[in-house]
């Protein structure tokens, strides 16, 4: 399903752990909802009541046996519940979605991070929504070392995949990069490195010009 300008309106947020992904997130939806958007926020996996249920399962540290392909089926099925249950019928009502993590997920984590056939889960991630696609994806990047230590300072706990060895989120982090060099219409490419006020002004100024190209 390819979005019309009838359709409202899909963005994703994407990143190595520790970039202000989710606090980036969460200021733009505050943004927007003052510009007078009617939003909807909501974030992978998770999103619905099954999702959240997966999401403990999946990010638990104590779960030390996960298979690599139990992980990723449990990632896709909390993606095939969340689009069907809130992205589809918000876009349809003609709302701006606000996805924490999307499809370019899978590829960095589960292709590029760990190993299984990249093109494998390009078909899987088709199947479960074939053409449909973010109208832009704000991918804040960012050295693993100082996103994992960022994590670490945080304070709570640390989940299962900030977990991983240092190699893992390097491989991640490629996966992105890579991503949005394929698809540089749809990137907007920010450096998680720099102050919260300059990212914020640029992913704002940013998703404006882009809802405005699309909404009118």
């Amino acid at each position: 399903m390819k979005l019309k300008k009838k359709n409202g309106f899909f963005i994703t947020f994407e990143g190595p752990d520790g970039g202000g992904k989710s606090t980036h997130i969460k200021l733009l939806a505050e943004f927007l909802k003052k510009k007078g958007y009617s939003v909807v926020l909501t974030r992978e996996p998770g999103g619905t009541a099954l999702g959240e249920d997966i999401r403990d399962v999946l990010l638990d540290p104590r779960i030390k046996n996960l298979s690599l392909w139990s992980e990723l089926f449990l990632y896709l099925s909390c993606r095939s519940q969340i689009l069907e249950e809130v992205i589809k019928p918000a876009l349809r009502s003609q709302k701006i979605v606000l996805c924490d993590r999307f499809t370019d997920a899978t590829v960095a984590y589960q292709g590029f991070g760990r190993k299984i056939d990249i093109d494998l889960i390009k078909n899987l991630n088709g199947l479960l929504v074939g053409e449909f696609k973010p109208d832009l994806t704000v991918l804040i990047d960012i050295e693993p070392e100082t996103g994992l230590e960022r994590s670490c300072v945080r304070g709570g706990k640390v989940d299962r995949i900030e977990k991983e060895k240092i190699a893992f989120h390097r491989r991640v982090r490629n996966g992105y990069l890579d991503l949005s060099k394929k698809e540089s219409k749809r990137f907007l490419v920010v450096a998680g490195g720099d102050s919260l006020e300059k990212n914020k002004a640029i992913i704002q100024k940013g998703v404006l010009k882009r809802i405005k190209d699309v909404l009118g």
